[in-house]
């Protein structure tokens, strides 16, 4: 069950700030705590405050923070508490938010960003690869494609045929996943893919494994069992706000988008039902009015 409950506002201690909150994104792992998917790996006690990415301005400083100012705008990550109207961070955890991105447009990015870049780093993604991205309309998806394009690959990335447009204008060839899929995939890429980056899990992995040589250079973010049984790698690379300032100031050149699904606050619920159900393309984010 989710629902809207009224808590004592957080304080900062030493070395925090407090950021009132103006946007939150809502991601798969988010759903997975909720329903319990996560039990084991998170530890939950209840009433179980929720989400892990958040863009807002500063509200107030703990002890000790001098880098920071009451008014800034910025955005990070959390464990379980940025869908709410605030939330208690490390100062050294937040990234500035630019002027360009709107408070909504920052928060889908978070985790995202975070994710997709360690994805391709820990991948070697470089110019002359071609990088096939599984899932490639979702949130992570997106920003894995055009930071592959931006690196210089060629990137072939699979979504359903009503994303295929939306998939060319960020770069990418499209290719319908399903049955036939490896088929598709070697048409769209005669010179072979060298690397892969899943997202969705399943299927998908065991086409990678047909159409790259090294399994090495295969990820998924999303299925650690299949990993394990085909031997691919588990590509999940920790939270990093030098590596989100950067994907930062590549959407703030115009460099990189990622469309935004925006949801009030009084509809988290529909927010959570729109990420579960798997569809739609960028990102899912709570607006949290001032």
């Amino acid at each position: 069950m989710l629902r809207l409950d009224e808590r004592a506002d957080p304080l900062p201690g030493v070395g925090e700030v407090r950021v009132r909150v103006r946007a939150a994104g809502v991601q798969p792992f988010d759903v997975g705590v909720r329903s319990g998917r996560m039990a084991g790996f998170v530890p939950v006690t209840f009433p179980q405050t929720i989400g892990q990415e958040y863009a807002g301005v500063i509200d107030l400083l703990g002890p000790g923070v001098t880098s920071l100012a009451v008014g800034d705008e910025v955005l990070g990550s959390t464990m379980l508490a940025a869908q709410a109207q605030h939330v208690v961070v490390p100062a050294g955890n937040v990234v500035a938010k630019p002027p360009e991105l709107s408070f909504a447009q920052a928060a889908a990015f978070v985790a995202a960003a975070q994710t997709a870049s360690g994805a391709l780093l820990e991948l070697g993604v470089t110019e002359g690869d071609t990088l096939l991205v599984h899932a490639a309309a979702g949130s992570v998806g997106t920003i894995a494609v055009q930071l592959g394009v931006l690196a210089g690959a060629t990137v072939i990335g699979t979504a359903s045929p009503a994303n295929h447009d939306y998939l060319r204008s960020i770069g990418a060839i499209p290719v319908a996943y399903g049955d036939g899929l490896v088929e598709r995939v070697r048409a769209a890429a005669p010179g072979g893919v060298t690397v892969a980056l899943d997202a969705i899990g399943g299927e998908a992995i065991e086409a990678s494994t047909h159409l790259v040589a090294d399994r090495q250079r295969i990820g998924t973010i999303v299925d650690d069992r299949l990993a394990a049984e085909h031997g691919i790698r588990v590509v999940r690379a920790g939270r990093s706000p030098t590596r989100l300032a950067e994907v930062i100031a590549l959407a703030a050149a115009g460099k990189i988008i990622l469309p935004v699904r925006p949801y009030a606050f009084a509809d988290v619920v529909e927010a959570h039902r729109a990420v579960e159900s798997g569809h739609g393309r960028g990102k899912v984010v709570i607006v949290v009015e001032e």
